[in-house]
């Protein structure tokens, strides 16, 4: 049902193998979804637009130096994997590399690189910045295939093929014949892995926001801004490096930092008792009144030094930030949420002009579903006919050119009927919906 390298990789990453193992199949078919459905999309995405641009590795390759940051950082995350890898499998530890395989395809390469870099692929020409993007994806395509070889050999076999086939980049005809790979010291670049780091975070907390039951603004709808504690000398610049990244995935206008929260954000503190419930034992309901008094300053103090000398009748610990439970009220106007010591609001007023942009993506959707469920080629130019309907309106006008550029329709016109064996309809809302018709250019 599920293959030999879904279970082994399951029974490998579920537990040590010197462990019992409660065996669910449910695991299987989560690790095949999760794991294996991931990275063979992530390769069908390569794969389809480098067959687009005829892209074989050909080029020489471009040093990551000229790459786009983003590029750098994969790059790098990908050589500290490699060298964490070798050294787990080499202290037989299969399960731990695994896993850091699996958290770099999932979060990393798929959740975060392709995600913000899929246009670099699907527009423009091809450039030596497209250039890039391939030969960076590539590479971290065919390294993940070789540091899973050992536990998923048909996989790994199957896409390493795929791409030295087409490459012909290594003699070798099997990932097993080919070297394991070794880390590249040179282009390991800490900073820059925190930087991405805060981006993702920060990115996280604002769309767990806008999912909440009582927010749920859909991601396509723009919105004005983030306010950011600072929390220490470097962590501004830091984000600063990043700043188009976060806005871009989260789809807000601007980021403001704020250096004093008294007056914006109100947090409140308790006890994590997982942590301190045995090191504190018979003074714990003393130390849990000690700490529900803490006010903003002193929360502050431990978020930016995590430490806190707690004093209980004569007998002195010394705390650290896991050691507490610290969360954020939500200001007027504003949603709040943090994640230890990260701490983001998010503005969710919504203005005509925002709304109208909101509209306008909301289209872009609707109308690139429509060129898939017609077959059209991805760089196949259309014309556009849409019944004309108040909420498009604003939408049209303003973002039209936008529209138009995203989905390579060479004209949109709103009309006031259009014929149901000639059009499709589509829901862009609850409670709104209308007809709209896609041909190609001649």
């Amino acid at each position: 049902t599920y293959g030999a390298d879904a279970t082994r990789w399951y029974m490998m990453t579920n537990a040590n193998p010197w462990d019992n193992l409660k065996f669910d199949m449910k695991g299987i078919d989560e690790v095949r979804r999760k794991f294996f459905g991931t990275l063979y999309n992530t390769y069908s995405f390569f794969a389809l637009y480098a067959n687009v641009d005829q892209f074989k590795y050909a080029e020489e390759r471009i040093p990551p130096t000229e790459r786009q940051e983003i590029d750098r950082w994969i790059i790098s995350l990908l050589n500290t994997l490699i060298r964490e890898v070798d050294a787990d499998l080499s202290d037989y530890e299969p399960t731990r590399a695994g896993r850091k395989i699996q958290e770099f395809v999932e979060d990393h390469l798929s959740n975060w690189y392709v995600r913000l870099c899929r246009r670099r692929f699907w527009k423009g020409e091809y450039s030596h910045d497209k250039i890039a993007a391939y030969q960076t994806l590539y590479e971290c395509l065919e390294a993940i295939a070789k540091l899973m070889a050992p536990t998923a050999p048909f996989f790994a076999d199957w896409l390493y093929r795929n791409l030295n086939t087409s490459s012909g980049k290594e003699a070798y005809i099997s990932v097993h014949l080919a070297n394991f790979p070794s880390a590249d010291e040179s282009v390991i670049d800490k900073e820059l892995e925190e930087r991405m780091d805060y981006a993702q975070r920060i990115s996280s907390l604002i769309l767990s926001i806008r999912k909440k039951d009582k927010i749920n603004i859909r991601v396509r709808q723009p919105l004005q801004k983030i306010l950011l504690p600072v929390l220490d000398d470097s962590f501004q610049q830091q984000v600063e490096g990043v700043k188009d990244l976060i806005l871009a995935e989260v789809n807000v206008k601007e980021i403001e930092y704020v250096t004093d929260t008294s007056g914006v954000i109100k947090k409140r503190i308790k006890p994590n008792f997982k942590t301190l419930g045995r090191r504190l034992g018979k003074h714990m309901k003393a130390a849990a009144g000690i700490i529900a008094q803490l006010g903003q300053e002193d929360i502050a103090a431990i978020e930016a030094n995590n430490h806190f000398k707690l004093s209980v009748e004569g007998t002195d610990y010394d705390l650290s930030l896991e050691d507490f439970d610290i969360s954020s009220e939500d200001i007027p106007g504003w949603q709040v949420a943090n994640d230890g010591r990260l701490t983001v609001a998010l503005d969710i007023s919504i203005t005509p002009e925002l709304q109208a942009e909101g509209v306008a993506r909301e289209l872009v959707n609707r109308i690139q579903n429509l060129r898939k469920s017609k077959d059209f080629n991805v760089t196949d130019r259309i014309k556009i006919h849409i019944e004309a309907h108040e909420a498009t309106e604003k939408a049209l006008s303003e973002f039209g050119d936008y529209i138009r550029q995203e989905t390579l329709a060479e004209t949109i016109e709103a009309v006031d009927k259009l014929a149901v064996e000639e059009s499709e309809e589509v829901l862009l809302f609850d409670g709104v919906d209308f007809r709209m018709q896609l041909a190609r250019t001649v």
